[in-house]
């Protein structure tokens, strides 16, 4: 049995198979219109990204990490496994999103709609649930669960 010994893929082959994520960190964003684009694990970390919007984008993956969020439109958007992290939502739109196994340490949520969102096993703490939960509402449009449900609140 001949061995061969392992090779690294690189060079043009490799560059045209894999393409890495798109960086916004520290841009100025405030104002565009990404809806309905893949944004699959892109980073947004300390961006500006007031009066985005966002509407039905995939942020799949996603990192929001200390950017600033003052009505962004996020409605409808996959945000399942995404990270947002020290960011303070301001009157955001995050009604229909899907927000699964999403982690949101240290969010601050500040007159947000949650109309139908989905927060299920997504990473909370008691106070932003406790919060989360006094204005919980709607079922998802695309993943049936109750936002209520998703949050665990009690009656």
């Amino acid at each position: 049995m001949v061995s061969v010994p392992a090779q690294a893929v690189t060079g043009a082959k490799y560059s045209s198979q894999y393409t890495p994520p798109p960086s916004y960190s520290n841009a100025e964003l405030a104002g565009k219109d990404f809806s309905g684009q893949s944004l699959r694990v892109a980073e947004f970390s300390n961006a500006n990204l007031n009066r985005t919007n966002f509407a039905h984008a995939d942020l799949a993956g996603a990192v929001f990490s200390a950017s600033t969020m003052t009505e962004t439109n996020l409605h409808g958007a996959d945000l399942t496994q995404a990270m947002l992290d020290q960011v303070k939502l301001s009157r955001v739109d995050l009604s229909d999103a899907v927000l699964v196994n999403t982690m949101m340490l240290r969010t601050v949520f500040e007159a947000v709609n949650i109309d139908g969102t989905d927060f299920s096993d997504a990473i909370l703490d008691k106070v932003q649930i406790r919060e989360l939960c006094g204005m919980a509402s709607g079922v998802n449009s695309k993943t049936g669960v109750e936002t209520r449900e998703s949050l665990g609140c009690r009656e």
